[in-house]
């Protein structure tokens, strides 16, 4: 996936039918921007956003109408999943596109995990099981490359003797989305690059600090691991529009609280109604300013992202990609 800076596509299967999505992220590729990343939701965060689809279909299709990288970010391998099932997917992706896929992993949200109806544990439970199907995960990718067996047997998960049939040459990167300073030194010394959403730029210092510990004590070089962000952010024609579209589409980015306990979209929906416009202040750009956004994402990339995916949260995709491409995508320097 080369050095330097990427700026790609965060497609939202929350918000638009798969069939859009697909002839918007190829527009998004024809327009400068670089690989595609799409989360694995089984429900949309409210229900104005409408849809959710399934990521690997999609991811499969975007690979067939795109060139540029592949991630899930974020898929949780622990309770709708097996890890075995994600490695699955995952391997397939990347034999089918090689060099473009990566697997993006967290510990997973009760609105998209509870639907299969499982105790849902405290966070620390659920970090703990996320890194436990990554090692999984690991090993089943560096026995099936070798052409062996292999099995597991954990706190967490089983595995019987078994092998990835499909594999590519390499196997993909795996990605760990954090925002916490522990689990991003846990991530340095178990995946091969940190992923995370905008935030304050001394938190996320903090947390590149941790990762980059974490890589050393496992003998990796941090400078060589990728470091991804998504950035949500909201521009329109006029501010009055961006923060309309923000207010509707998007409020769960005002929403100053940890959202991974919320079983259900219509539980957001009334919290809601309580997310005011100066909630965004501080995480979500809103503006119609492109010169406003491009600084904004500058600071992520001076601060060392490699690749960095934009959601735009209107339903103005199209502007707003041809806006971007034209005055912030040529701007950004490394």
């Amino acid at each position: 996936m080369g050095t330097g800076l990427t700026i790609g596509y965060a497609a939202m299967l929350e918000q638009f039918h798969p069939t859009e999505v697909l002839e918007l992220a190829a527009y998004a590729e024809e327009r400068g921007f670089s690989g595609v990343m799409a989360a694995d939701h089984f429900q949309p965060w409210v229900p104005a956003q409408g849809q959710s689809a399934f990521v690997w279909n999609v991811l499969a299709a975007l690979g067939e109408r795109t060139r540029g990288d592949l991630g899930p970010g974020v898929t949780a391998p622990t309770f709708r999943w097996h890890p075995a099932m994600v490695a699955q997917a995952s391997a397939t992706l990347a034999a089918m596109y090689p060099g473009r896929h990566w697997l993006g992993l967290g510990s997973g949200e009760a609105l998209n995990e509870h639907v299969v109806a499982g105790y849902w544990p405290e966070a620390p439970e659920r970090i703990h099981r996320m890194f436990e199907a990554i090692d999984l995960i690991k090993k089943l990718f560096a026995a099936s490359i070798a052409g062996k067996d292999v099995k597991h047997s954990g706190q967490f998960f089983t595995l019987e003797s078994t092998r990835l049939w499909t594999m590519p040459d390499v196997a993909p990167e795996i990605l760990v989305a954090t925002a916490g300073p522990v689990t991003a030194k846990r991530a340095g010394r178990a995946a091969d690059g940190l992923i995370t959403v905008g935030a304050p730029l001394e938190k996320i210092s903090g947390l590149f600090a941790k990762f980059d510990d974490g890589a050393r004590e496992a003998g990796k070089d941090p400078a060589t691991m990728p470091k991804v962000l998504q950035l949500h952010l909201s521009w329109a024609e006029t501010d009055e529009q961006a923060l309309a579209n923000a207010m509707h589409e998007w409020p769960n980015g005002g929403m100053k609280f940890p959202k991974a306990d919320i079983r259900s979209p219509f539980d957001f929906e009334q919290m809601a109604k309580l997310v005011r416009p100066e909630d965004f202040e501080g995480r979500m750009v809103i503006s119609a300013d492109p010169d406003e956004h491009r600084a904004y994402i500058q600071k992520f990339v001076d601060l060392g992202f490699d690749r960095i995916y934009l959601h735009n949260v209107g339903r103005n995709q199209r502007e707003w990609i041809d806006t971007f491409a034209r005055d912030v995508l040529p701007r950004l320097s490394r």
